[in-house]
């Protein structure tokens, strides 16, 4: 899987109703000081770099940047920076090691943007169908591969109510996680589910 096939270059819109748009957009060096920000705080403990200087950030994510099996993006929602995406090719990356990498495989890993003072309601939800509907936009995307923290309590309902079939956990060298996938068939299934059950949320509130 070559470069292209990871970096799309185009803004990539999508719309949740009841949040907002989002947008998606190739990470800049400009983004650097600000996904520093986010990264180094103590929600961010399961990402790995709270002890990070803005050297080393900037250091990981121009090397993302680079790469022919990275690619790392920024998202905003109404215009508000909203999460940090990257994506890879795990046929490059350790997680390979530890289960059969097949064509069409997109791994990736997200960190919302620290809560405002009013929490969106649904809003993480929101961003994984972002995420999803982005990656499978891709045609040659057939499934996406995530390895979470075991310990990561409130990433697992996420995940699972996204259409993410955990599997077993996997040992890596920095992290024991769950090894977790999402076909494009159980994405679309689990967008039917919620599209529907926000209709009926709504028919009830209204009789």
């Amino acid at each position: 899987m070559s470069c292209p096939d990871l970096l799309i270059t185009t803004p990539f819109r999508y719309t949740v109703d009841g949040i907002g748009e989002f947008v998606i957009l190739p990470l800049g060096r400009s983004d650097i000081p600000l996904v520093h920000e986010w990264v180094t705080t103590e929600r961010a403990s399961f990402w790995g770099m709270q002890n990070q200087t803005l050297a080393q950030v900037d250091a990981v994510y121009q090397s993302q940047i680079d790469s022919a099996h990275h690619a790392p993006y920024m998202a905003f929602c109404n215009g508000k920076p909203a999460f940090l995406l990257e994506t890879y090719d795990p046929a490059h990356d350790e997680l390979g090691e530890h289960y059969q990498v097949l064509p069409g495989d997109r791994g990736m890993h997200f960190l919302v943007a620290p809560v405002a003072a009013s929490p969106v309601h649904g809003f993480s939800r929101a961003v994984m169908q972002t995420i999803l509907a982005f990656l499978f936009s891709d045609d040659q995307v057939t499934r996406i591969v995530v390895e979470p923290d075991v310990r990561n309590e409130k990433i697992h309902p996420l995940n699972r109510a996204a259409g993410f079939e955990y599997l077993r956990t996997v040992e890596l060298s920095y992290k024991t996680a769950w090894l977790a996938v999402c076909q494009r068939q159980q994405f679309q299934e689990s967008q039917r589910f919620h599209e529907s059950s926000s209709a009926q949320f709504c028919m009830e509130t209204a009789s």
